[in-house]
C-alpha cells in the first residue's frame, strides 16, 4: 500500500536531490577555502622558521665569536 508519504517522496525526490547538491557544492567550496587558508599559513610558518634558524645561526656564531675574544682576554691577563 502507498501513502501520502510515499507519494510526497517521489514528488519531492529531484527537489531533494537538488537540495543535496547544492549543500554538497556550499561544503566544498567552504573546505577548498579552509584549505587555502592552511596552505597560506603553511607557507607563511615556513618562512617564520626558516628566518629564526638564520637567527639562531647567527646569534651562535656571535656567541661563538664572543666566547673567544673573552678567551683571548683572559690569556692576557697571565
Amino acid at each position: 500500500m502507498v501513502t501520502e508519504q510515499d507519494l510526497n517522496r517521489v514528488v519531492r525526490g529531484s527537489a531533494d536531490l537538488e537540495e543535496q547538491i547544492a549543500q554538497l557544492k556550499k561544503q566544498k567550496e567552504f573546505l577548498q577555502g579552509k584549505c587555502r587558508q592552511a596552505g597560506a599559513a603553511i607557507l607563511d610558518q615556513e618562512l617564520r622558521i626558516k628566518t629564526l634558524t638564520k637567527e639562531i645561526d647567527r646569534l651562535a656564531e656571535e656567541n661563538s665569536n664572543l666566547i673567544t675574544m673573552m678567551g683571548d682576554k683572559k690569556n692576557d691577563k697571565r
